[in-house]
């Protein structure tokens, strides 16, 4: 199969359908799988489906969110632990297209809250999650730190002082996501990478494309 030619930045994108199909069905691990259908009770709160998010104006076209084949099922396994504990995990983004990324950092201008085009973004691999948690029986937010995307001091995955709840719900989302391979970024308690997120490339594809 023929690679990506490199962008401006020296970066080699998948932006190719029918490649990525191709390499799909090469390798079936770097699918990307539709998480509402991957993960049973699974709720999804995609923001930059909506004007709710930091650009102001909606970034997808469609409510969805997508993972690697093999992210998707530690996010999964993730979800049934939590479900002991009567939680269970809302999505707010996964897999970004890179052009996506590209429009974030012209609007945020900082690399500690987005991904400059020069390095692409994690999320663009299908590796990174954003997610909070719900009580699992009404599917209600549980408190936390701040709000998704909240870019202050105050969402740093170590931040204090934050209530006794928020501290233990967020101490939970940690060390349940850390336990199947997920790595957070200490910058945003909502933000993990999948382990071996640097085994895949990145893709711009939107999700109609999927």
């Amino acid at each position: 199969m023929t690679e990506p030619q490199p962008n401006p930045y020296g970066l080699r994108v998948l932006s190719s359908p029918a490649q990525y199909r191709q390499q799909a069905a090469r390798h079936p691990a770097r699918q990307l799988v539709n998480l509402a259908e991957a993960i049973p009770g699974l709720r999804l709160d995609i923001r930059y489906a909506t004007a709710d998010n930091l650009l102001g104006y909606p970034l997808y076209q469609q409510a969805q969110a997508w993972l690697r084949r093999p992210v998707a099922e530690a996010l999964k396994q993730v979800q049934q632990a939590l479900a002991a504990h009567g939680a269970g995990l809302v999505v707010y983004d996964a897999y970004r297209p890179y052009s996506a990324t590209v429009l974030m950092y012209q609007k945020v201008q900082n690399e500690d809250y987005a991904a400059p085009p020069w390095r692409g973004s994690r999320h663009n691999r299908g590796c990174s999650v954003d997610v909070g948690l719900v009580n699992q029986a009404t599917g209600r937010p549980l408190p936390m730190p701040t709000a998704f995307d909240e870019l202050s001091p105050a969402a740093h995955s170590a931040y204090e002082p934050v209530s006794s709840e928020a501290r233990r719900h967020r101490a939970l989302l940690l060390k349940t996501m850390a336990q199947f391979g997920f790595v957070n970024y200490p910058g945003e308690w909502w933000h993990f990478d999948y382990a071996q997120w640097a085994e895949f490339g990145l893709l711009d594809l939107s999700f109609e494309e999927l």
